[in-house]
């Protein structure tokens, strides 16, 4: 998403004269793209309630923009393989026009044509109200994305686990995925079937010398079933009364013998439980992802409709009352934003004398403009998100 710039100017003669200077002056230059931020006409209440909703709008400016982008992440992990086209899940929902509400559209779009939304936040209520709607929203929502991708993450976690088994070397992943009840001798009192591991460069050795490591070998039982990099998986049955010496014999000629004792019950039960896992991850995989496509963009809004409150809120204590402030969108041209900044400090500077010497700076994130740029002009900056790949 672009980069903007939310301002407000007090709404007498000279200052909206200022902004059609600002209007004409960016334009004909080609630093951004300006339009008119439409904010309602809220309940102001008394200025001490303002003061106190100032600092909570803040805090829940910086919650919301934190929730989105945890958000955004998480549509990039559930995407996995198809995280490439995580961008594109990220939409918001209507902002147009009131016919338009069920259309999904991108972010930018939804800012620059940005309405406020009267059934979901009635202008009408007290602004301590609108506010408590909109954080009460934005709690729910934390909250159901931990539970939901906790749940999910542990499924993940379970089933990386029993693939990790399966990968690595013959020393240390599964074999039941391998063997066969047809490798073993099973239910024997007196012979048993092992299983070692041979490097590739002792494949001769072993077939030559195998039977005469212990007594007791059954000849000819040795049978490669696996093999990796480094070297293959051989079969052996030999008396169960020799296994200590055939183990010792083994290690002396470099041979591994890997403990292992074919459970047919066991390897159904791991077949079993990937399958489980595969088909809930992949059952969970589609409500996840609407989930999040759908509250991502619900937090989106809300995060949009609380910079509509900041701008109205700090434009009251700012410029006082009555209420009669007008404020703008910008959306700087790249490589601009110095420029447009020395446009708006030109254009602004008569607010120095009546916005006193203190800033107040709601910019959401680092220092966008510092006080000296910004004389007595009201600003907020809406940064870009792109969601990161892990």
């Amino acid at each position: 998403m672009s980069e903007f710039w939310l301002i407000s100017a007090p709404g007498d003669k000279e200052n909206l004269q200022a902004l059609e200077r600002m209007n004409t002056v960016t334009s004909k230059s080609n630093l951004s793209y300006n339009t008119k931020f439409m904010i309602p006409d809220f309940k102001v209440g008394t200025l001490d309630s303002l003061v106190g909703l100032s600092d909570e709008l803040g805090k829940l400016d910086a919650f919301a923009e934190s929730l989105i982008r945890r958000m955004a992440q998480s549509v990039v992990e559930v995407m996995e393989d198809a995280k490439g086209m995580a961008q594109e899940n990220l939409l918001a929902n209507g902002g147009l026009k009131e016919k338009m509400k069920c259309l999904k559209i991108d972010l930018t779009s939804f800012v620059t044509h940005f309405e406020w939304d009267m059934a979901k936040y009635p202008a009408k209520q007290p602004l301590v109200s609108v506010v408590d709607t909109v954080a009460k929203q934005l709690a729910q929502i934390e909250t159901d994305l931990k539970s939901r991708m906790a749940s999910y993450n542990t499924l993940k976690t379970n089933l990386e686990n029993l693939e990790r088994k399966s990968m690595g070397n013959l020393f240390t992943r599964t074999l039941s995925d391998i063997v066969s009840k047809e490798d073993f001798v099973l239910d024997s009192e007196y012979l048993i079937t092992l299983l070692v591991i041979v490097p590739k460069q002792s494949y001769t050795q072993w077939q030559k010398t195998y039977e005469s490591l212990s007594d007791m070998v059954v000849p000819r039982s040795t049978k490669l079933i696996a093999e990796d990099n480094e070297g293959g998986l051989f079969t052996v049955t030999l008396f169960r009364k020799v296994i200590d010496d055939f183990k010792t014999k083994a290690k002396e000629n470099k041979f591994t013998v890997r403990e292992y004792y074919y459970d047919e019950k066991e390897i159904k039960r791991e077949r079993e439980e990937m399958s489980r896992l595969l088909s809930d991850k992949k059952q969970q995989y589609g409500p996840l992802l609407r989930w999040l496509k759908v509250n991502f963009s619900e937090a989106f809004i809300a995060w949009i409709h609380i910079k509509a409150l900041r701008v109205f809120v700090e434009s009251v204590l700012r410029y006082g009352l009555p209420v009669n402030f007008q404020a703008v969108l910008l959306q700087p041209k790249k490589s601009s934003t110095k420029r447009l900044r020395e446009v708006l400090n030109s254009v602004f500077r008569h607010l120095d004398q009546v916005a006193a010497a203190s800033i107040l700076d709601v910019g959401v994130r680092g220092d966008p403009w510092a006080a000296a740029q910004q004389p007595g002009l009201l600003s907020l900056r809406l940064l870009p998100h792109r969601p990161q790949s892990p």
